[in-house]
């Protein structure tokens, strides 16, 4: 489970729930079935306007990613993994990896692995590679694009609830206390619109980016490993080649492992 996608929930709703109360809105204010209608419903039918049924049929996979925890092997893992092979491969030769190939769970590591066994080019694995993280990253962002479309039609359509109920609050004046109750039923639509828009929606959709990224990140290390073992790079070039795609913070951190051991 993705904590963190819990907390935000939560935070989110005690922020807009505990802000109406102080600022004396009731609760209850948000009990508005035309305005849930207007805004769930409404959004709901145009992002299937929007999208295909091939993708819509694959949003419930994406809300389970992201309230799923990532299972992605530490980048500082796979640098010492590669850095091993590295100096497997230059006392015994590439084929003695081929034990290590039955214990790869990673389908892509596989793939580049049993390239590289096969006798591959660099340049064949590199380009075979690099296909398959871009063929992902396009996947992920149609999953991504969708809750941006979202976040973009719920507050529009939230104006759109909040005209209507305008339209039905000015048809009769005659009441002023019931019309002033009308006028701010109006503003619910608008209300539950911007917050979907914006704290579900959107956030959502930067979500699934970012995870997708941190997926991209390990992809990326692995070509560039392989590649290495490929060319005979040497453990410590390897360790170098790879380290430079982690961030400042965890170069320093490896570099620090490895002056304490």
């Amino acid at each position: 489970m993705d904590i963190s996608t819990l907390i935000g929930l939560f935070l989110g709703i005690v922020a807009v729930g505990v802000g109406m109360v102080l600022k004396g809105v009731s609760i209850t204010a948000l009990i508005n079935p035309a305005a849930l209608l207007i805004i769930i419903l409404g959004t709901i039918a145009a992002v299937a306007i929007a999208f295909p049924t091939s993708i819509l049929k694959k949003v419930p996979s994406y809300f389970k990613i992201l309230f799923t925890t990532q299972k992605l092997t530490e980048p500082k893992a796979l640098i010492l993994m590669f850095t091993d092979w590295a100096e497997q491969t230059r006392r015994e030769g590439i084929l003695s990896l081929e034990m290590q190939l039955n214990e790869v769970e990673d389908p892509f590591l596989q793939t580049g692995l049993q390239l590289a066994i096969d006798g591959q080019t660099p340049e064949f694995i590199r380009e075979v590679m690099l296909e398959k993280i871009d063929a992902m990253e396009e996947r992920h962002e149609v999953g991504a694009s969708v809750f941006t479309q979202a976040g973009t039609y719920a507050p529009t359509l939230g104006v759109l609830g909040a005209v209507i109920g305008l339209i039905a609050a000015l048809g009769d004046m005659s009441d002023m206390n019931a019309l002033g109750t009308a006028i701010s039923a109006a503003f619910v639509a608008t209300l539950l619109g911007i917050f979907t828009g914006y704290v579900l929606w959107h956030p959502f959709a930067n979500k699934l980016r970012e995870k997708s990224k941190r997926e991209v990140l390990q992809m990326e290390i692995m070509v560039e490993g392989i590649l290495s073992i490929t060319t005979g790079d040497s453990a410590m070039m390897v360790r170098e080649k790879l380290g430079s795609l982690l961030s400042t913070k965890e170069q320093a951190e490896m570099k620090q492992r490895d002056s304490d051991a």
